[in-house]
């Protein structure tokens, strides 16, 4: 792969954000040192940020010429409720929580990204730069954009990526169309008869009706 020069030059600043934020995990809505990282790293390069959509979120915003076209580029920032058993030395100094699903190498691509475009890049038109919270179980985009992301932030398309350790070294993998998994919660409650164990006939288990339930499921 061959790697623009100015963003190679600013591999040494992303690893120190993503070392930086992997030690200090936060979780869903609790991002408030994460966001005051990546609000400073952006102000640092002139561009205009807007703290504080759905708690913590952090927007960034690059214009350059004339033109009303815009994209954003999107990063996730919250870690998870993960006790993490390395040993280099940075790992999470915050107990039970750890960047174990790779958004702090997410926001530390896109505050490179933020970092190229502001300094290098040759466009006309709006990048905003999302950095969102609580993606992990807590809707943070659904968040954002009910409190009016897209009214205030009015990109034509958006961009984001994950980091896959299945993808070698030096590779993207893309496609048309969904890509990835999501997930939903739901319940499903049981009741049933007590019984003696002597008879149970006279009642009905609940908890062997459970398991059959979770082997059918």
């Amino acid at each position: 792969m061959n790697i623009v020069p100015e963003i190679l030059a600013l591999h040494a600043d992303m690893r120190r954000w993503r070392r930086q934020l992997h030690q200090y995990p936060e979780v869903a809505f609790e991002e408030t040192a994460t966001g005051r990282l990546i609000a400073e790293q952006l102000r640092k390069v002139g561009i205009e940020v807007h703290p504080g959509m759905a708690k913590t979120g952090v927007i960034g915003i690059l214009r350059r010429g004339s033109s009303s076209y815009s994209i954003a580029l999107r990063a996730d920032m919250d870690a998870l409720f993960i006790q993490e058993q390395n040993r280099f030395e940075y790992a999470s100094r915050n107990g039970g929580k750890m960047h174990a699903c790779g958004h702090d190498g997410h926001c530390a691509m896109l505050l490179g990204a933020a970092h190229y475009l502001a300094n290098h890049g040759r466009f006309d038109g709006t990048v905003y730069f999302i950095f969102q919270p609580a993606e992990e179980c807590r809707a943070g985009a659904h968040q954002m954009i009910s409190e009016g992301l897209f009214e205030q932030f009015p990109a034509q398309r958006v961009f984001g990526m994950h980091n896959f350790p299945d993808v070698p070294v030096g590779h993207f993998a893309v496609k048309a169309g969904p890509m990835m998994a999501s997930f939903d919660c739901f319940e499903i409650n049981l009741s049933g008869q007590a019984t003696h164990a002597a008879m149970p006939h006279l009642g009905n288990d609940v908890l062997v009706a459970a398991a059959h339930w979770v082997t059918q499921l």
